[in-house]
């Protein structure tokens, strides 16, 4: 028998920025009949990037630190990070890494070279932090790693040279220097990037420059530990630039034997028009908030585009297309240091985070790894630093919620969305999307974008109750601090069904995850 849920969100109120009344009940229905995709977990990615205090200050505080920590590597951060099971963090960079030389961190730490960071501050980078302490963090938080190669300041024979260093069990010179180093074993790398925005920074390629350096790159550096394979990403579009995607894909195609590649990257930042980024991370009204939310909203037309390219050279959908970079980039807060891209973390961002995480899943097909900028200290946070104190951002609080929704399989989900209008933006006023989890359970995320009226939700199902948490917050802008670290915190959100029917009241920017449990 087909089984259906059936949702209906009544709007309540008036939009108290436009005074327009609220349009008709939403109807949601969940087809648990016809699966779709299987939703990646590592579409819930993370970013460390030798960045401001991203890494240093952020992950790692050193051996010697009064921080509590494990062989450098902050405990506090540790633990948040398990919680949200992180399944894979990019590393050395963005910008950075196509500046840096792997060798220059390795080897007792007393001699490791100070070089420079020229792209982020011009500050000194110890290199304290390097392969060895990188492939500590991910292991003790349980992810596993994303390697991007230096394409624009390397050579092919410096890449080849690192992953060998990394993967092979051989008793080459590579790897006895590893085991010389402390880990005897090989690693296990499960993604390599192929430089990063070498339209941009990573060298200011044209898409002809950058696959002549593919074909090279991803025919000569190879992973060696064969039980553990190595996924290639190469570098893919610059938003909605589509020369990358064209060129890359059509060498794909053409390619012969000697190289391949997994993935193709894409770039997109909600920063609502304009650069450098102007819009306030605190301290700003429903204007401006709709207007960030608009921005982000543009991600789905960028993925339609390179989809559909994508689709014309590969409709075997072999080739994942990964979001490697994504999130709010903002005004830095102010006092904080130039080039250091700190900014804070308030319920927009929790409602950008999960209309961004809603589109890749609905494109799981192809989506299959996304990686939100950055973990700690750094662009849409999941995590803020101070000393010996951390606080949970709200956009860390979705990605825990969504928890359920790693590995799960996507269904369909079919509703009128509505509107929500401020000045000439008019955006929706409800999303969602519902997947069957691993533990056998259906699971339904519910955004209420209006950030001024509250929407009550009516599902029609066979399950018993609904069970789950609500993000919300007493302002549209506002946030978690190292003295209110718990204003925007998730409440128990619990239903049971009376007559086949549950109802569940989502406040004004909400964002909501239940389990439907007959």
């Amino acid at each position: 028998m087909k089984f259906m849920f059936s949702v209906r969100a009544l709007l309540i109120g008036l939009t108290a920025c436009v005074g327009v009344a609220q349009g008709e009940p939403v109807a949601v229905k969940i087809d648990a009949d016809k699966p779709g995709a299987k939703i990646d977990r590592h579409l819930f990615g993370q970013f460390a990037e030798h960045l401001g205090r991203g890494v240093y200050e952020g992950v790692w505080v050193g051996p010697d630190s009064p921080i509590p920590n494990t062989r450098g590597i902050r405990n506090d951060v540790v633990a948040a990070l398990k919680e949200l099971r992180v399944p894979n963090v990019r590393w050395p960079g963005g910008c950075f890494a196509d500046e840096y030389h792997w060798r220059n961190g390795i080897g007792p730490q007393a001699e490791r070279p100070a070089t420079l960071n020229p792209n982020w501050g011009g500050v000194i980078e110890p290199n304290t932090f390097g392969t060895h302490e990188f492939m500590d963090f991910v292991q003790q938080i349980g992810a596993e790693a994303y390697i991007s190669v230096n394409v624009g300041s390397g050579t092919p024979h410096e890449a080849a040279d690192w992953f060998e260093y990394m993967t092979t069990d051989q008793p080459t010179t590579l790897a006895k220097q590893r085991a010389a180093n402390g880990h005897p074993e090989p690693y296990g790398i499960s993604f390599m990037g192929i430089g990063n925005e070498s339209w941009g920074c990573g060298g200011s390629m044209t898409p002809e420059q950058y696959v002549s350096q593919l074909r090279i790159y991803a025919r000569y550096t190879r992973n060696y530990n064969a039980k553990h394979p190595t996924l290639k990403i190469a570098v893919g579009p610059d938003t909605a630039d589509t020369g990358y995607t064209e060129a890359v894909m059509k060498a794909w195609k053409e390619r012969n034997w000697s190289w391949d590649i997994d993935g193709l990257s894409l770039h997109y930042y909600t920063v609502g028009g304009g650069w450098p980024p102007k819009f306030d991370a605190t301290g700003f009204g429903p204007k401006e908030y709709a207007a960030l939310v608009k921005h982000t909203l543009r991600m789905n037309e960028l993925l339609n585009t390179h989809v559909a390219i994508m689709d014309r050279y590969d409709p075997e959908k072999k080739i994942a297309l990964v979001v490697d970079e994504w999130g709010s980039w903002l005004a830095p807060t102010p006092g904080s240091k130039e080039g250091f891209l700190e900014q804070q973390n308030s319920i927009r961002d929790a409602v950008i985070a999960a209309l961004n995480i809603n589109m890749f899943a609905r494109k799981a097909d192809r989506v299959r790894i996304a990686n939100i900028a950055q973990m700690v200290n750094v662009l849409q946070a999941m995590i803020l630093t101070e000393r010996d104190k951390l606080v949970l951002t709200p956009t860390y609080h979705v990605f825990h919620m969504y928890v359920p929704f790693q590995d799960a399989t996507f269904l369909p989900v079919t509703f009128d969305a509505g509107s929500y209008v401020n000045g000439d933006i008019t955006l929706p006023q409800l999303d969602a999307i519902a997947a069957k989890g691993k533990d056998g359970k259906t699971w339904l995320a519910l955004t209420n974008v209006d950030p001024s009226a509250p929407a009550q939700v009516e599902l029609t199902s066979r399950a018993k109750r609904a069970v789950g948490r609500v993000l919300s917050a007493p302002k549209v802008d506002s946030v978690n601090t190292f003295d209110a670290p718990n204003a925007v915190a998730p409440k128990s959100l619990e239903a049971k069904a009376r007559a086949g029917k549950i109802n569940l009241k989502l406040p004004p920017h909400s964002v909501a995850v239940v389990a439907l449990e007959e």
